[in-house]
């Protein structure tokens, strides 16, 4: 089995002067800076007194599996002969909060349009996200259902 590591520096940026003096008293604001890449602007959520022009942790988790399962997915059409020629996810995910002000997300559906070389290859192509699925590390992370709504083009129907 091999091992994989990851470092990720996240920086709060949001003391106005009088740090957590209170709920009301700072900004979310943050940067998640990965070394020799961009930085991210983060914040909360828009709902927690975030900055709705920043990423949410929770934009990011849902851009985390769509981006697995997309990658994945590419793979294993390369590996079965489905050739794709775009692919867009309209990614939903469903968080709940609970009394406390805690939650978790209760489900994501992944609703990507993807446009194949030919109408032979679909039925192949819809087969392949649920193996996408079972093999993404951040899908397998999460302990909630990640479902799968694609939609298919034909590029030489366009």
């Amino acid at each position: 089995m091999k091992h994989h590591r990851y470092n990720a520096n996240i920086t709060w940026m949001g003391n106005t002067g009088q740090g957590t003096k209170d709920y009301k008293s700072y900004e979310r604001s943050h940067v998640i800076n990965i070394n020799g890449k961009k930085v991210i602007q983060g914040s909360s959520d828009p709902n927690f007194r975030g900055d709705a022009t920043m990423y949410s942790p929770e934009d990011l988790l849902l851009s985390s599996i769509s981006a697995c399962h997309m990658l994945w997915y590419l793979h294993l059409c390369t590996t079965a002969g489905v050739i794709v020629t775009a692919y867009v996810d309209h990614a939903e995910g469903t968080m709940i909060e609970n009394a406390d002000g805690g939650g978790r997300f209760t489900q994501v559906i992944l609703k990507p349009t993807i446009t194949l070389q030919n109408k032979n290859m679909m039925e192949k192509a819809d087969e392949l996200h649920h193996k996408a699925n079972e093999l993404c590390f951040i899908a397998n992370s999460c302990n909630f259902p990640i479902l799968h709504q694609a939609e298919y083009l034909i590029a030489d129907q366009l």
